[in-house]
């Protein structure tokens, strides 16, 4: 006996799953990866509305400066950022902004620099199911080139380039990671090539923006680092003036 369906559950399946509606939600996505992180952004969205609750993932929308913003927690990896992805691409959120955290590849940035992503190198074990290995994933250049603008604006440490995801953390050997230098990938993360290559096979405008946690090339962990959390603070503060000045605000 063959499957009934053509694909056992596609993303319309799961947004009609938890009742969400494109009325539902804000012009824009934020999207941290875990929970305590959301929750931060929660406390500087004026009066959230959750749209609901799925396994770990809560998605809440209210307003930031008379703008429409929707908040959820996006996922730490790949395929649990493709679920929540497919979500709010097919409740039609036009424009999804990542704040996410990376591994350096250069030994000139720093633990709590900020890196700006302008395309990525995949390496997850999703998008090979969306696109073939000729495709390019792009973050959209006005949401880029706001996130940095904005970035430089505060006074960070901007780093702009190439970054590359990969499933594989415990896997980053000399061998592999110089190669993906040697590409052009000044960074490393695990969510930035699912969720912008998912978003770009929707026609949805996303960027990724993201905090330095350590440095593979030098060794430096820097997850205890004041500078670490200083920058995953400023990653909202930055995703919330990017979202007014793209408004003209």
């Amino acid at each position: 006996m063959q499957m009934q369906k053509e694909v056992h559950l596609t993303g319309s399946d799961l947004t009609q799953m938890v009742q969400l509606r494109p009325q539902d939600v804000g012009k824009y996505a934020i999207v941290p990866g875990p929970r305590d992180r959301l929750e931060v952004l929660l406390k500087k969205i004026e009066n959230p509305v959750k749209n609901f609750s799925f396994m770990e993932y809560t998605m809440y929308t209210g307003t930031f400066s008379g703008i429409k913003v929707t908040a959820i927690n996006g996922g730490r990896f790949s395929t649990d950022t493709s679920i929540t992805t497919e979500v709010m691409c097919n409740a039609k959120i036009p424009n999804i902004i990542r704040i996410g955290t990376c591994g350096a590849l250069d030994e000139n940035i720093k633990v709590g620099d900020i890196v700006v992503v302008d395309k990525v190198i995949r390496g997850d074990g999703v998008t090979p199911y969306y696109v073939d290995k000729n495709f390019q994933t792009v973050a959209d250049k006005k949401i880029t080139d706001t996130l940095c603008e904005v970035a430089k604006g505060m006074g960070l440490n901007v780093h702009r380039g190439t970054t590359w995801t990969t499933d594989a953390l415990l896997r980053e050997t000399r061998e592999i990671v110089e190669a993906k230098r040697k590409e052009g990938a000044i960074a490393v993360d695990m969510v930035s090539s699912t969720l912008i290559t998912i978003a770009q096979t929707y026609n949805i405008k996303a960027g990724s923006i993201l905090a330095v946690s350590d440095n593979v090339i030098t060794g430096e962990m820097g997850f205890m680092n004041p500078l670490y959390y200083m920058a995953e603070s400023n990653l909202i503060t930055i995703a919330l003036e990017t979202v007014k000045k793209l408004e003209g605000k």
